[in-house]
């Protein structure tokens, strides 16, 4: 089987998660500037296998999604021309960034680690990752 890896996108940083081959495990693989994200992504899928991308879905409480929404859909649009052939999914990421902060912290992590923003990212993207496993068909 192939990995499957998960986008939390942000203006700043891009939080990536990666299962293993297995698709049984997601877990934090890294967290990348906004602007080498696409390459990033783009080397990691040449050098594994990877079948699916599944980009974070941001919806606010009222239903509605939120306003960075466009900028992730442009986003998408540069992967899939670095990746044409490659499948894409989104996954619902609200209260993603709470429960990652909740989890670092159940994990131990002491305050001063939990400041560094890329380590919530990339534990996010593992949290949508770990929620679209649970819940695909």
């Amino acid at each position: 089987m192939a990995r499957i890896i998960a986008i939390d996108f942000g203006m700043r940083r891009v939080g990536i998660a990666s299962t293993d081959p297995l698709q049984i495990i997601a877990s934090p693989l890294t967290t990348v500037s906004n602007k080498e994200a696409v390459d990033f992504i783009h080397d990691f899928c040449n050098k594994e296998q990877v079948e699916r991308i599944v980009v974070g879905q941001p919806f606010r409480m009222s239903g509605e999604l939120s306003d960075v929404e466009s900028e992730i859909l442009k986003f998408i649009d540069k992967l899939k021309e670095k990746l044409p052939n490659m499948p894409f999914a989104r996954c619902d990421e609200r209260y993603t960034s709470k429960m990652a902060m909740q989890a670092l912290i159940d994990s131990g992590v002491k305050k001063k680690q939990r400041r560094d923003k890329s380590l919530l990212d990339s534990t996010s993207a593992s949290l949508i990752l770990q929620d679209y496993l649970e819940n695909r068909i």
